[in-house]
């Protein structure tokens, strides 16, 4: 979700997503919420952190609770490192309105947060 935001913020960014256990396809949950606010991320494919190690970077934001502790060392240039953390909404359980609204919960924080980031640190760098 915050990849389909960030491209959203400016089409012309970078944007690369990885994760240490990296699912096999984006959660049809995260797809569907994305797409109630016209962003469409059915597209992506989940990758692993690892492909993205060695290269250089302005910014490596890590967004699960726990990846800011268990994310590897990037041995790229790496300007900004930060942790925006979010609770995976694809961990609970519950009954199906529960844990879509978990989603939707989790979508508009990414979304408040990232905007944020967006706007006051890194499009006064572009």
């Amino acid at each position: 979700m915050a990849q389909g935001f960030m491209q959203s913020f400016n089409k012309d960014l970078a944007v690369c997503s990885g994760g240490t256990d990296p699912a096999d396809k984006v959660n049809d949950k995260a797809v569907a919420v994305m797409k109630e606010v016209d962003i469409d991320i059915s597209h992506n494919k989940p990758k692993p952190v690892e492909q993205f190690l060695s290269e250089s970077w302005d910014f490596v934001i890590t967004v699960c609770d726990e990846a800011n502790e268990m994310c590897p060392v990037f041995t790229g240039k790496v300007k900004h490192r930060l942790h925006i953390g979010f609770e995976d909404p694809s961990e609970l359980t519950g009954s199906e309105e529960y844990i879509i609204g978990e989603f939707r919960r989790t979508r508009n924080d990414i979304h408040k947060k990232f905007l944020d980031l967006y706007l006051n640190q890194i499009k006064p760098l572009l």
